[in-house]
C-alpha cells in the first residue's frame, strides 16, 4: 500500500497522544505525578496536542476533507466511524481532567474519575484505529491477529517514554516509570517480531487463478495489462518495497524503537541527573522515530488483493 505521510503522522501522533493521556489519567488519579499547574499544562498539552494534530492530519488523505464529519454517522458498521466517535467522546473527560489539573491543581476525587475515563477512552480509541486496518480482509497483512496488540503496545511505549522524560524534566522522576518503559519496550518488541514472522510465513490468500475463477484450467497469467498507464488503484494499492530495503528498515525500526529505549532506560537508571534526564529525552525521541519507521513499513509492506489484476502473482 502507498504509505501516505498524513496517515503515518496520524497513527503515530495519535498513538503517542492517547498513550500519554492514558498514563496521565492513571498517574493523576493515583497521585503518582506532580499536581502542579506547570506539569499538567505541559504534559496534557503534549498529549492532547498530539491527538488533535494527528486526527486533523488524517483528513488530509480524504478527497473531500470538509465531509469528514459524516464518518461518525456510520458507527454501527464502520471501525473508522467508531474511532471518530470515541475520539470525540474522549475529549470530554480529558478536558474535565485537564481543567482540574491545570486550574484547580487537583487530580483526586471527581477529577480522578475523569482521568480514568479519559484513560479508558484513549485505549478504546487506539483499538478502534487498529481495527480499521485489521478488519480489511482484502489486505492480508493488515487482517492479522497481531495488529490490534501492536497498536496498543506501541501507544503504551511512546506514551511511557514521553511520560518518563517529562517527569524527569520536572524533577519528579520515578523508578516505576522507568520500569514501565522497559516493560513496554520489551512487550512491543516481542509483539512486532511476532507480527513480522507471521506475515513473512503466511501463505497467499489468493492467486491470479483464484481471483479470476480460472485456476481449474491450469496456470493463469494476464496477457495484457488492464490499463495503458498507472491509475489510482496501482498508485495506492500496488506500492512495493524491495525485500532488502524492508529488512534494513525493520532492523532500524527495532533499533530505534525498541533496543534504544530498552537499553537507554536501563542505563539511565544507573545515572544521576542531569544525565538521567538527558538520556530519557533521547530515548523518547528515538522511540518516536522508530515507530514512524515501523508505521511506514506497516503500510509499505501491505498488498491489496486488487494487485492480482495488475501483474501480481499472489496476495
Amino acid at each position: 500500500m502507498h504509505p501516505a505521510y498524513s496517515i503515518i503522522f496520524f497513527t503515530t501522533a495519535s498513538g503517542l497522544g492517547y498513550g500519554l493521556l492514558a498514563l496521565l489519567g492513571v498517574y493523576g488519579a493515583f497521585g503518582l505525578a506532580p499536581q502542579d499547574r506547570g506539569f499538567g499544562l505541559v504534559a496534557l498539552g503534549l498529549a492532547l496536542g498530539a491527538v488533535t494534530f494527528g486526527l486533523l492530519s488524517s483528513t488530509l488523505h480524504l478527497g473531500h476533507p470538509e465531509r469528514a464529519w459524516r464518518a461518525v454517522t456510520q458507527w454501527r458498521s464502520s471501525w473508522l466511524s467508531r474511532e471518530g466517535v470515541m475520539a470525540l467522546v474522549t475529549y470530554a473527560p480529558a478536558g474535565l481532567f485537564g481543567l482540574g489539573w491545570v486550574v484547580a491543581e487537583r487530580t483526586g476525587g471527581l477529577w480522578a474519575v475523569a482521568g480514568l475515563l479519559a484513560a479508558a477512552g484513549s485505549a478504546v480509541t487506539v483499538y478502534c484505529t487498529a481495527m480499521i486496518y485489521a478488519s480489511l480482509k482484502a489486505v492480508p497483512r493488515w487482517h492479522n491477529r497481531w495488529v490490534p496488540a501492536n497498536y496498543l503496545a506501541l501507544a503504551l511505549l511512546t506514551g511511557s517514554v514521553w511520560l518518563d522524560a517529562l517527569l524527569r524534566l520536572f524533577g519528579a522522576g520515578r523508578i516505576e516509570t522507568s520500569a514501565l518503559v522497559i516493560a513496554a519496550a520489551g512487550v512491543a518488541w516481542a509483539l512486532k517480531v511476532a507480527y513480522w514472522r507471521d506475515i513473512d510465513g503466511a501463505a497467499p490468500i489468493a492467486t491470479v487463478g483464484s481471483a479470476t475463477g480460472l485456476s481449474h484450467l491450469g496456470e493463469v497469467r494476464p496477457l495484457d495489462p488492464p490499463h495503458t498507464y498507472e491509475n489510482f488503484l496501482q498508485k495506492e494499492m500496488g506500492f512495493q518495497v524491495a525485500r532488502k530495503h524492508a529488512q534494513k528498515l525493520r532492523w532500524l525500526a527495532a533499533l530505534l524503537g525498541f533496543a534504544v529505549p530498552l537499553a537507554g532506560t536501563l542505563a539511565a537508571v544507573l545515572l544521576s541527573d542531569p544525565w538521567h534526564t538527558a538520556l530519557a529525552v533521547v530515548v523518547a525521541l528515538s522511540a518516536s522515530l522508530g515507530v514512524v519507521i515501523e508505521r511506514w513499513l506497516f503500510f509499505a509492506e501491505a498488498r491489496h488483493v486488487v494487485t492480482l489484476y495488475y501483474g501480481a502473482r499472489a496476495a
